[in-house]
């Protein structure tokens, strides 16, 4: 971490002529201390018609951005697209908004830390969890390769179940996963055992074949998915699902001293070769039951 006195480089910390951070194309005012984080543009909406009011509507890119509050609460939504290298950008350009003064180009004395709940679609890895159902990370396993270009502290949970999943998963070989924790406190606001389904997410870096997925190109590992569906740790933590963006997010928010967490909608079952035939009722009852406990 830059100490108060490190000044960030125009190249480094990139601004827009507005002098908001260039993709998302927002000033510090702009955004919530609580922020939902969404791939789909479309899903953005989904959650602001359920706001109060509406103080600011921002598009840039595929990220777009709508801040109002929601039960007396203020609250951001914001689009992140597909996939852990746009979480990259998400993450650092939301802390550069709150934790350096983008005037002075300098790192804040005193931190702000964001509670950042991402909502998404993910496919189940488990035959016994229904379509529809809610899926909340424990823990996200990063089968990308962001977080490795980072510094970052692993604790030493984190580091035994990487182990224990490394030593009986076939990953390819030049795969070197890593294993983040999501926030206790996001996990406990979100926990509901009527309703919600937990384990550790998978976090992928594409749709198809690293998600074992076949159409003409072969794959290296066919076996991969059937080996997650069996896994159970020491400590009785199972493999729950597939996403594109939650080791991305837990890594870096965690390393910025930020509060992360994960809840999907399951709209595929792998092992049952069952996908959803609509599910926008469903989301909407998932992006209800957040905003209750956010």
């Amino acid at each position: 971490m830059n100490n108060k006195t490190t000044y960030f480089l125009p190249s480094e910390l990139v601004l827009n002529d507005q002098s908001e951070v260039y993709h998302l194309g927002l000033s510090p005012s702009e955004i919530a201390e609580k922020i939902i984080l969404v791939g789909d543009q479309g899903r953005v909406e989904e959650v602001a018609d359920f706001f109060d009011s509406i103080e600011v509507n921002k598009q840039h890119r595929e990220f777009h951005t709508i801040t109002g509050r929601c039960k007396g609460k203020r609250i951001t939504v914001l689009s992140t697209g597909i996939g852990t290298d746009n979480i990259d950008i998400v993450i650092n350009e939301l802390d550069a908004l709150v934790n350096i003064d983008l005037e002075s180009r300098t790192e804040k004395t005193e931190k702000k830390s964001l509670e950042l709940i991402r909502i998404g679609t993910c496919g189940i890895l488990n035959a016994s969890i229904p379509i529809h159902s809610y899926i909340l990370s424990e823990y996200a396993l990063g089968i990308d390769n962001v977080a490795h270009f980072y510094q970052l502290e692993y604790q030493n949970d984190e580091e035994l179940l990487l182990y224990e999943l490394t030593s009986v998963l076939p990953f390819p070989q030049k795969i070197h996963p890593y294993l983040i924790k999501a926030s206790k406190e996001l996990i406990s606001r979100l926990d509901d055992d009527s309703l919600v389904h937990k384990g550790i997410t998978i976090t992928s870096s594409g749709f198809y074949g690293p998600q074992g997925r076949k159409l003409r190109l072969p794959i290296q590992s066919d076996k991969l998915n059937d080996e997650m569906e069996q896994f159970s740790s020491k400590n009785g933590v199972v493999i729950a699902n597939y996403e594109m963006e939650s080791s991305a997010l837990f890594a870096l928010g965690k390393g910025l001293g930020h509060q992360c967490g994960t809840i999907c909608l399951g709209i595929a079952n792998r092992p049952l070769n069952e996908f959803s035939k609509g599910y926008k009722d469903e989301m909407k009852g998932l992006i209800q039951f957040v905003l209750d406990r956010f």
